[in-house]
């Protein structure tokens, strides 16, 4: 489960850097969207990842 978190975090960088380099050059914007919605799904699914390795703590 970690090799597949550290999998979606570069993808999740990897996407972001995509987009800066798309907004700087004047990249379309609905490529742009589209991007940043995968980048969106993507930290929805390290978030829930990370829920699952995290124990829960009933304090």
């Amino acid at each position: 489960m970690m090799a597949r978190l550290e999998e979606l975090k570069s993808r999740h960088r990897d996407l972001d850097d995509e987009i800066n380099a798309l907004m700087e050059t004047g990249g379309s914007s609905f490529q742009i969207m589209a991007l940043k919605r995968e980048k969106l799904r993507l930290k929805d699914s390290i978030a829930w990842l990370m829920s699952r390795l995290t124990p829960d703590i009933i304090a």
